[in-house]
């Protein structure tokens, strides 16, 4: 664990914040993270297994990539990067976007690849007893799913924090949600993370609504800096799903 990068403080904050407010993390939870290879889910992978270290609670954390087979894309590297990291790893591929051709008929590959995703990780996280799954999207990533929903669908709707899935033997866990995306980034390129770069001809091909929506939050933002607090606030009923717990006991006892 030696490698383990140290985040800044800021970054912890958020991270630390999300998780006791959501109660995210129990004593004895077994963690699964999925781990792209993206800047967001290696920072998340680096802040959790710092705090592992100073939280008052035990759990453990292991992760996992799932590799679609798209040209292009080799998140291999990640398996000897965890090697020395001495953190739980599963590796696994799928021909996805050979899937996609065969089944999709005018549907968002992207929806139906990271359905696809989801449901091999909660495979493993079976298999593996773990728990917990941990995401990795930022309070950017639900600002953007926020207003995609309201402006596209008329639907008040976003990522959850914290939620357990349709079987209920895995709760999901959302630490980055009051992170913003320029802090992963900075600390992903700070402490040199080996980011994997997504190269998906699915996502890269074309202008998407969402990148639509990111460059309107961008401007909206520079002309009023407090656009992302004033959406978290919108959201923060949207975020838990019915009977989720909140105020965990999960904050550091000592100062990361």
């Amino acid at each position: 664990m030696s490698l383990i990068k140290k985040p800044p403080k800021s970054l912890i904050r958020c991270v630390g914040r999300a998780i006791a407010d959501y109660a995210m993390i129990e004593d004895g939870d077994r963690v699964l993270l999925g781990l792209s290879g993206g800047k967001d889910s290696l920072s998340l992978l680096h802040i959790l297994a710092h705090l592992q270290r100073y939280a008052p609670i035990h759990f453990s954390i292991s992760a996992i990539t799932v590799d679609p087979q798209i040209p292009g894309f080799d998140p291999s590297p990640l398996k000897a990067y965890l090697a020395e990291l001495g953190i739980a790893y599963f590796y696994t591929t799928q021909p996805i976007m050979e899937q996609a051709k065969k089944h999709l008929q005018r549907k968002s590959f992207c929806a139906y690849c990271a359905r696809m995703k989801r449901g091999i990780m909660y495979r493993i996280a079976r298999e593996q007893d773990c728990n917990v799954l941990a995401l990795a999207q930022h309070l950017d990533d639900l600002a953007e799913s926020f207003l995609m929903s309201t402006l596209y669908s008329g639907r008040l709707q976003t990522m959850k924090a914290h939620y357990t899935n349709d079987a209920g033997d895995v709760r999901i866990i959302r630490p980055l949600v009051f992170a913003r995306e320029r802090q992963t980034t900075d600390f992903a390129k700070e402490a040199q993370l080996p980011v994997i770069v997504d190269s998906c001809p699915a996502c890269f091909t074309a202008p998407t609504q969402r990148e639509h929506v990111k460059a309107l939050l961008a401007n909206e933002e520079q002309a009023h800096k407090d656009v992302f607090q004033n959406i978290l606030h919108a959201m923060r009923p949207l975020m838990v799903k019915r009977n989720t717990p909140v105020d965990s006991n999960f904050l550091p006892q000592k100062q990361p």
